[in-house]
């Protein structure tokens, strides 16, 4: 009888937890709660663009759809999540206003992007500000990638007055290239952000610094030219340099012109002025800043003694001193007393 009543206990409890919406489990297919269906966690794959990518991140991370975490946790590991997902919504089809759309949604007005690396001749330090950083990932995908995500280990965040900085010493930039074959491109390298301390969380610092890259092949590309010899030759060249396509190097070697012309395209917009006005002004500008004379460092004023404040009577008594100090002092006060001869009394007869 006794366990005739653990079996209905325990056959209640099962019913009531399966009927219980707080117990359900949802499938990777299934719409969860909020009607979104998200993939599951596959470390180190890559699903299909219609479902989004899956990031190389701890599980810990929730779609868009199941609510934002809190300012508290890694949202800057977030922001580079969503900032992933973004870009895999690309198609050959995104004009100029989805790409400055998305750098607004992801970078500060005054946002500046570093790129550096080694070539062959030597090595190179590229840094555009927000006006050209919608071109440059727009060139990644002009030179034949076709999906294009980051991926962080390890990453340290800090907290600052007005930023947050992340910093990551194992960042992997991976880029599936179809063009002229199917690659993967790994780039790894140090990226180091600064994000603004604020609701948009957007990026106002971005260095990337390459070290290193590797290039994929498919086995099955491989397997279709082993009787040809000139294929796997030509198979074998890198189809990048320093994991950057001819498109982004060719951009980023463009904005060492441009860059510095933003100032001059600013004032022309701004004060509708033509082009060499617009010279002659900025020109005047930089000169008068190298003429003047370095500004002179405040100096700090001398801190003020407090006077004591002392009593009447030796107030009277300092006054008296000093008015005697002051008064010429006889030669005879210096001589002392033993030295002195003591006056002669007449003697009485």
């Amino acid at each position: 009888f006794e366990q005739c009543i653990c079996v209905c206990v325990c056959m209640y409890i099962y019913i009531y937890c399966c009927s219980s919406k707080s117990f359900k489990l949802y499938s990777p297919k299934e719409p969860g709660p909020n009607g979104s269906a998200f993939p599951p966690f596959h470390p180190g794959t890559m699903l299909d663009r219609d479902v989004g990518p899956t990031p190389m991140y701890p599980p810990s991370y929730l779609e868009p759809g199941m609510g934002r975490p809190t300012p508290y946790g890694n949202q800057t590991d977030y922001r580079i999540f969503e900032l992933n997902k973004r870009l895999q919504n690309w198609t050959e089809d995104c004009d100029n206003l989805w790409w400055d759309a998305f750098t607004t949604e992801f970078f500060e007005d005054d946002a500046m992007l570093t790129i550096t690396f080694c070539l062959e001749d030597g090595p190179k330090r590229y840094t555009i500000g927000r006006t050209l950083i919608p071109r440059y990932f727009r060139s990644i995908f002009e030179g034949g990638a076709t999906e294009l995500f980051y991926t962080l280990k390890h990453p340290k965040e800090s907290f600052h007055s007005n930023f947050v900085s992340l910093d990551c010493d194992q960042c992997t930039m991976v880029t599936q290239n179809g063009k002229p074959m199917f690659t993967q491109v790994c780039v790894e390298g140090r990226l180091y952000l600064e994000f603004m301390f604020d609701d948009m969380m957007r990026i106002k610092t971005w260095h990337f610094s390459i070290r290193q890259h590797r290039e994929v092949l498919p086995r099955s590309i491989l397997a279709m030219h082993v009787q040809d010899p000139q294929m796997l030759d030509q198979l074998a060249k890198n189809i990048t340099r320093c994991g950057l396509s001819n498109s982004t190097l060719n951009y980023l070697r463009l904005c060492v012109i441009l860059e510095p012309m933003q100032e001059l395209m600013s004032r022309h917009k701004t004060y509708s002025l033509s082009p060499r006005d617009c010279l002659k002004t900025c020109l005047f500008q930089k000169w008068q800043r190298m003429v003047a004379p370095p500004a002179e460092p405040a100096r700090q004023a001398p801190n003020k003694r407090r006077k004591r404040k002392m009593s009447g009577g030796s107030n009277m008594s300092a006054g008296g001193g000093n008015n005697n100090s002051s008064k010429k002092k006889s030669p005879a006060n210096n001589f002392p007393l033993s030295t002195q001869v003591p006056p002669m009394r007449p003697e009485v007869e």
